[in-house]
């Protein structure tokens, strides 16, 4: 009870001290927590639609991942409807019709379809979908003109009733006339929804008024579903195998597979954000213990001569950090909640609208986050409480606050030059891989094994690195300067610990920028190299072409020739026996003048000739295919062909690297016209002359279609920068958590650091040091400790980009880009941020009174 007394009375007494070491806590847990509360609201939020939509029994089309992707939905023939009406135990049956391969425009080019995540939905009016949506205006459709929207989708694009919409499906396109805004009961997953009558559904996004997408049967009453599939399923009898038939339990957890995966793939990628915040954080707390040891030198020295055993001076310091986790925890859990709502707003934001009548917060996300924040800050203090039961009672005759030992141990630099080698030959053999698996995995050790070397050396560098930033940045201050440098190199295990934070946000910041820049440089290059074609036209959201779209694009003037490319799925029956699934890119002969592709052996041109293709050289290679081979190639939904290897390109192709190619005509003799699978984008060439005229001709032809881009390359180029800065700045924004908590390590330091001199300060300020001297030696330090952790981090997040880099060449990104600017601006900015933190320290430093400070002990 002594202990816990003594313990809380310091704690109280250090409250302003532990402060910044708290928010670290805090943020950590939020961050943890946030990412729990909002996940978990998310998938309660989709059970619940999918319970809501969910038939009793339904009945769809098998599943074939390997069909060819001709835009048409799978179907069901009409005729089942009658078959599945008379199993006993059927209540009712409800037939359903859904395409999510179509566009909604309004006016003359406005589109309302999301161009990523969500899709365009399209599906027929029934009774069923009066479970998750409502008509809140106007009334349910009747007849080919008309149709209902969701009141989301309605309300972003300022849609109302009696507006009038164009549908450009698969089947052809056609105008409707909006009569109802549907609102959802439940979550709209973001989606843009329109609801047709049930015969328009059939024609217009089928294509035959004879079929169904799939159907949902009702089971009567005192029928499990679990019955009613058996039943179902035995009436089916030798074709059961066509059908995927589910209970609603079973269509529930299938839809959570798709939601599930991209929604653990954002779980898992938020916690990891987190963790490096935790770890960051453990120096904050390291440090912020081992000063406040030192500070309480004489108190502990005394209570040693006492009689306190080490044990009860270790529990002390060890109830201090859990007093200082659970605070920090339970008020990092309330924040995590208003994360995790803050979350569901940018959700919101972009079309997902969730209930915070939803807000899920389980049993198990506080004590996950009161664990964490409790478990990190005790085993960040272990160190700090293992050497304050050191302390002899003969320190309670010296002055408190004295320095450590400036020069860092000789087994710690050894061992944290050894690691930092050992991760340096880790990342040199990743950087020679020829395999990517193994590349990876050398990949992943050099990291971590360079990370830890760094940390464990950083004082033993502080020594060197902290003198040259000096001489460059601190000297023309002056002594002033020169107190600054002395007091960063007083402690270089401080110094070291307090760099490191900052080290390991900006090491993961320097390694993504490589890699994003390297990406960009080397896509550039690509294009440059092996573009021939001037404009690359594509659908937006990533959809095919539909005949009528890519038909349009075929007509404009001014183009020398157009070039259509498209995937064959097909099983290939290989010369060692094996039988692989492959996608074939067929396309027309012009394909190698847009597309240049190089070959080991023979000539490209001689794949568009009949029953020709070829093969890429290190397919060929593994499975001993040779220049003149034939392979057996069964087409998916087609016949069977015999094609002989007519060229094999180089793996060093830039452009569909690993590729096989086949022409469009060899494709249509073994594949029935209405399974031909539609162009994926088509390429274009410019008359002589004529570059400006030809692209004004392909967007005048695409006028009417909004989702279809025509590019150029620079275009193009734009358009793969934006795709990659969008997505380093999404991480950005996640690693700013780590660099705000090691701004708050820097803060703490120089708080504490402050504290400890106190008698030094006042007596500098004794001999002739103004305030203003004082605020600027404390500002300069900080901004050396920063430099400092800039140097180290963004040197070895280089390392790692590059590293990265070498290894992604095997993928095709041949081009090492270092964004200087990127790199010089963090390097900047790291002094900028030393000056900030250092704002409130160097400001108590200057108000100091000068003898008080002096008679301090």
């Amino acid at each position: 009870m002594t202990v816990l007394k003594t313990s809380m009375r310091n704690f109280l007494a250090h409250k302003g001290r532990m402060a910044l070491s708290a928010v670290a806590v805090l943020l950590s847990v939020a961050f943890v927590c946030g990412t729990l509360v909002f996940t978990d609201t998310m998938n309660a939020t989709f059970d619940k639609l999918f319970a809501n939509t969910a038939s009793d029994v339904s009945v769809g089309p098998k599943k074939d991942d390997d069909a060819q992707e001709t835009g048409k939905p799978q179907a069901l023939p009409a005729a089942l409807r009658a078959k599945l009406a008379k199993v006993d135990g059927v209540a009712k049956v409800e037939p359903h019709v859904t395409s999510m391969q179509l566009t909604v425009v309004k006016g003359k080019n406005k589109s309302l379809s999301p161009t990523s995540g969500a899709p365009t939905v399209g599906t027929n009016w029934d009774e069923s979908q009066q479970k998750s949506v409502e008509i809140t205006s106007g009334h349910a459709p009747h007849g080919a003109a008309e149709a209902v929207l969701d009141a989301d989708t309605a309300a972003k694009h300022g849609v109302k009733t009696g507006d009038e919409l164009r549908v450009l499906a698969v089947p052809g396109d056609f105008t409707v006339r909006v009569v109802g805004i549907a609102t959802f009961k439940t979550t709209n997953p973001g989606a843009a929804l329109v609801y047709f009558d049930t015969a328009t559904a059939q024609a217009k996004l089928l294509g035959s008024a004879d079929a169904f997408s799939s159907y949902g049967l009702t089971a009567a009453s005192g029928v499990s579903d679990e019955q009613l599939k058996e039943r179902v399923t035995a009436v089916l009898g030798s074709s059961a195998g066509d059908y995927a038939v589910r209970t609603a339990a079973e269509s529930k957890e299938e839809n959570k597979k798709d939601v599930g995966s991209f929604l653990d793939v954002m779980k898992y990628a938020l916690l990891g954000f987190a963790g490096i915040a935790v770890l960051v954080g453990i120096f904050l707390i390291v440090n912020t213990f081992s000063m406040l040891v030192a500070q309480r030198t004489r108190e502990i020295g005394l209570m040693r001569a006492i009689g306190s055993s080490r044990w009860q001076i270790l529990r002390s310091v060890l109830v201090e950090a859990v007093l200082l986790g659970v605070v920090g925890s339970v008020v990092g859990i309330g924040g995590g909640i208003a994360l995790a709502v803050g979350l569901m707003e940018l959700m919101g934001s972009m079309g997902m609208k969730l209930d915070m009548g939803e807000l899920t917060v389980k049993a198990a996300t506080p004590v996950v986050g009161l664990t964490i924040g409790v478990l990190v800050t005790v085993l960040a203090a272990v160190l700090p409480a293992v050497k304050a039961t050191r302390i002899s009672p003969m320190s309670a005759l010296r002055d408190a606050g004295t320095p450590a030992d400036g020069k860092a141990g000789k087994v710690r630099a050894t061992i944290g030059v050894l690691l930092t080698a050992l991760g340096g030959l880790a990342l040199v053999a990743a950087a020679k891989a020829d395999d990517a698996k193994a590349g990876s995995g050398m990949l992943g050790l050099g990291v971590f094994l360079s990370l830890v070397g760094f940390i464990v050396v950083g004082p033993l560098l502080a020594g060197f690195v902290v003198r040259v930033i000096s001489a460059v940045v601190l000297r023309v201050f002056g002594p002033v300067g020169r107190l600054a440098e002395r007091n960063a190199l007083r402690n270089p295990r401080r110094t070291g610990a307090t760099a490191s934070a900052l080290m390991i946000g900006l090491a993961l910041v320097a390694a993504l920028s490589v890699v994003g820049s390297s990406m960009v440089a080397s896509a550039t290059d690509q294009l440059d190299k092996s573009v021939g074609a001037d404009f690359i036209i594509q659908n937006e959201n990533g959809q095919p072409l539909s005949p009528a779209q890519s038909k349009a694009v075929r007509s404009a003037g001014d183009v020398a020739h157009f070039t259509r490319i498209t995937t064959v799925n097909a099983k290939l029956t290989l010369p060692d026996g094996k039988t692989v699934k492959q996608g074939l890119n067929a396309s027309e002969s012009t394909y190698g003048e847009d597309l240049i592709t190089e070959t080991v052996q023979g000539k490209f041109a001689d794949v568009w000739g009949k029953d020709a293709m070829s093969v890429p050289e290190g397919f060929a290679k593994d499975h001993g295919i040779k220049l003149g081979d034939e392979l057996t190639v069964a087409m998916a939904d087609g016949r069977t062909a015999g094609l002989r290897v007519k060229a094999i390109t180089s793996d060093d192709t830039s452009i569909n690297k690993g590729g096989m190619f086949l022409a469009l005509d060899t494709a249509r003799q073994y594949l029935p016209a209405d399974k031909m699978p539609l162009d994926m984008l088509v390429l274009a060439k410019a008359s002589d002359g004529r570059t400006k005229e030809a692209a004004a001709a392909l967007k005048a032809s695409v006028e009417q279609y909004p989702q279809i881009k025509v590019r150029d390359q620079s275009d193009y180029k734009k358009l793969i920068q934006d795709q990659v800065g969008q997505l380093l700045n999404m991480i950005y924004g996640l690693l700013a958590l780590a660099i705000i908590v090691a701004i708050l390590g820097v803060v703490n330091t120089l708080a504490l650091s402050v504290v400890e001199r106190t008698r030094e300060i006042g007596l500098l300020r004794a001999i002739g040091l103004s305030r203003r001297q004082m605020r600027r030696m404390i500002r300069l330090e900080s901004v050396v400790i920063a430099l400092f952790g800039a140097l180290l981090g963004l040197g070895l997040g280089m390392a790692w980009g590059t590293t990265s880099q070498k290894l992604l060449a095997l993928q095709g990104l041949g081009v090492l880009d270092i964004p200087w600017p990127t790199i010089t601006a963090v390097f900047l900015g790291s002094a900028v941020v030393g000056l900030l933190a250092a704002l409130v320290p160097a400001f108590r430093a200057g108000r100091m009174n000068v003898l008080n400070a002096i008679a301090t002990d």
